[in-house]
């Protein structure tokens, strides 16, 4: 009885070594991973500042293009209402490459005789602006890096909280060895191993980034 004793204490012993070892690792493991994805999710969410930033500079540079584009048209037609070629004519130069190609689909429609014929060039669909559009792509470049700063940061959560499982593992890996009690000791141990083996298929499946 006492040499089978012994051999079930030794086997608790080498299992909550083994297991001691194990948690260890993946703690640190889990630290690492919690620490890299981290990282990632600062760096994306510097990106999607700065594409935000960016946006927000080009719609300002629209804002202002249709702004000049409005004041010129307001005195355009000012002198075309006052039949004034020359200065028509010379407003009409004036316009930005951007904005005469609806000006001149607009006058095409004949807004002065034509009731359905839009109320100005602005809402001619030959109005665009290179700045808006490239506003709007880096409004959504910005939300896609906020989406991914957002999947990093749970990742980094995740592994966080692989840290704090496999600490429970450690923690009963440990006991499992002070313990006078032989009983014990096998609970504490295989509620260890419970743990340790539950959380690590869960951090297997979770996604990996590592730096060289």
């Amino acid at each position: 009885m006492s040499a089978r004793a012994d051999a079930q204490s030794d086997w608790v012993d080498i299992t909550g070594a083994v297991l001691l070892a194990l948690a260890t690792v993946a703690t640190a493991w889990s630290g690492y991973q919690a620490s890299r994805w981290n990282g990632e999710q600062a760096k994306a969410a510097a990106r999607g500042n700065a594409a935000r930033i960016e946006s927000a500079r080009a719609a300002g540079l629209a804002n202002s293009q249709t702004q000049v584009d409005v004041a010129t048209f307001i005195a355009w037609v000012d002198a075309y209402a006052h039949r004034d070629a020359k200065l028509t004519a010379f407003y009409s130069d004036r316009f930005r490459a951007e904005f005469k190609p609806a000006v001149d689909a607009w006058v095409a429609t004949k807004p002065l005789q034509n009731r359905r014929a839009p109320l100005t060039p602005f809402a001619m669909p030959q109005y665009r602006l290179a700045e808006q559009t490239k506003s709007g792509v880096l409004q959504g470049d910005a939300e896609q890096w906020a989406a991914r700063a957002r999947a990093y940061l749970q990742r980094s959560t995740n592994y966080v909280l692989g840290v704090v499982l496999f600490a429970s593992a450690l923690f009963f890996a440990g006991m499992s060895a002070k313990l006078p009690s032989r009983r014990i000791r096998i609970v504490l141990l295989c509620l260890g191993v419970a743990v340790f083996v539950g959380s690590m298929a869960w951090v297997a499946s979770s996604p990996v980034t590592v730096s060289v």
